[in-house]
């Protein structure tokens, strides 16, 4: 790997840092549709809020080089008038100021799913209003972090963000409407593109890219008919977050046929100059598996998504009626939450995401969630070291066959609130006691990723060359 590789892990303020009324934080719609709907919450997550110096501290004795973290709205801006929370404002400059005394770099993501509610209020990413206030923000941040921080991210994931409120409802505001996820999705990549457009009018010295929730698409075979939904699959999944983000082209096939029934009046022409002006320096992808496609079969949509775990294990289902269908590979090895475990979707991901766009790619999350006792002396995840090897070496690889990555962060710095699958569903190199007050216990994971930072992936195991039966794009 190249000298300066980026080894990291990372977090989301709404997951991690709790405090959810301290310090002039306002609500969040995560805090009012949890609340609302007396659900687990992140009112105290990780409490990464009052111990962010102990969590820095592991991170430099880990050996990481890198923290990737965000920003919480809620916790900046007040409100709609707004008004600047200054105690916010400081505790990120506290955070930034740990990682670099600490040798860590810093790697800001802007939004991380965590909307004020008072701009929920409003529409949140169905109005155009939101796009200005975030406007806002990103001028708010760049002035006070911008000479300290190199690396910059406007989004996580907008296609997951998106989808998941305002199609298949699983996640706050939980409506499904294909009019209001077709809005949001364009006024958030509109906002990216006004946000890079102020970062380079600042001359600041850095770079800014996007974070995307990457499915590499894959098909059960070579047809016609499969190659037809598998670009139907890679529109739907990747096209209109990164060809958008990095050529500052809407997918125009996408766009035409979303034309033929709903409604683009809403896209001004300025709209797409400002795409196509302001794109990103480079891609964040955050890989958890591949999506496999087959042709469309039949039936009506459905978008069904396993946040309950192993009680439910076996039920997620993604058909998009006259697009394509989402299966799963019989051969393959899952987790509780029916997230495939395959390496393989990783390298071939990184590999067509290179060819196909030439920019420097960051593997912005790569995890694997289980269920631990961690009550233990020490808890022994040899499964979360074993699945980190194979992607790593996944990585190591596409490297080798030409690929720009810069680098890795595992998902999670610390065991989290996992949005609506709890905090049951520990992704963390270090587990969290939250019955002894969230206590820091480091996993064996941590240990083994100690060494890997140190040796610069050099003591990865490496594994024998992939095989398939199916085709990738």
């Amino acid at each position: 790997m190249r000298e300066n590789f980026l080894w990291g892990t990372a977090t989301a303020s709404y997951q991690c840092e709790g405090g959810w009324d301290e310090g002039g934080r306002v609500p969040s719609l995560w805090d009012t549709y949890l609340h609302n709907n007396q659900l687990e919450n992140g009112n105290v997550a990780s409490d990464h809020y009052h111990q962010y110096k102990e969590d820095i501290r592991l991170m430099k004795e880990g050996g990481h080089k890198s923290y990737r973290f965000s920003l919480a709205w809620p916790r900046l801006i007040k409100n709609l008038e707004g008004e600047i929370n200054p105690e916010g404002v400081q505790f990120y400059h506290n955070i930034i100021d740990e990682c670099l005394t600490n040798g860590i770099e810093p790697f800001v993501t802007i939004f991380h799913w965590d909307l004020p509610q008072y701009l929920e209020d409003i529409g949140g990413w169905t109005s155009r209003r939101v796009v200005t206030a975030y406007e806002e923000l990103a001028k708010l941040v760049f002035s006070e972090y911008g000479e300290k921080v190199t690396y910059w991210t406007t989004f996580n994931e907008p296609r997951y963000y998106v989808f998941s409120g305002y199609k298949i409802g699983n996640y706050p505001p939980g409506v499904n409407d294909t009019q209001k996820t077709i809005e949001a999705s364009f006024y958030m990549m509109l906002a990216n593109a006004k946000a890079i457009k102020i970062y380079k009018d600042m001359n600041l010295k850095g770079e800014i890219g996007i974070v995307h929730s990457y499915a590499p698409i894959f098909g059960v075979d070579d047809s016609l008919e499969t190659k037809i939904a598998m670009r139907n699959a890679d529109n739907y999944f990747n096209n209109w977050i990164l060809d958008t983000a990095i050529k500052g082209e809407l997918p125009i096939d996408m766009l035409t046929r979303l034309n033929d029934k709903y409604d683009l009046s809403f896209i001004q022409t300025q709209d797409l100059q400002d795409m196509k002006e302001n794109t990103v320096d480079f891609i964040g992808l955050n890989y958890y598996a591949r999506a496999l496609i087959r042709p469309y079969s039949g039936g009506e949509t459905v978008l069904r998504i396993n946040n309950s775990g192993s009680s439910a294990k076996g039920t997620s289902k993604v058909v998009v009626k006259n697009w394509f269908e989402q299966v799963w590979d019989p051969n393959s090895e899952f987790t509780e939450w029916d997230t495939e475990i395959f390496p393989q979707g990783l390298y071939e991901g990184i590999l067509m995401a290179h060819k196909k766009y030439g920019i420097p790619i960051y593997v912005t999350e790569n995890g694997v969630a289980d269920y631990e006792d961690v009550s233990v002396e020490q808890v022994n995840d040899e499964k979360r070291i074993a699945f980190l090897n194979d992607h790593i070496d996944a990585i190591i690889r596409a490297v080798e066959a030409g690929a720009d990555v810069r680098g890795y962060y595992i998902w999670s710095t610390m065991d989290l609130y996992s949005w609506k699958n709890g905090c049951e569903k520990r992704y963390g190199l270090v587990a969290i006691d939250w019955e002894d007050n969230c206590k820091r216990k480091p996993k064996n994971s941590y240990y083994w990723y100690k060494k890997v930072c140190e040796s610069n992936g050099e003591m990865i195991e490496r594994k024998r060359e992939y095989e398939t039966n199916f085709v990738s794009l």
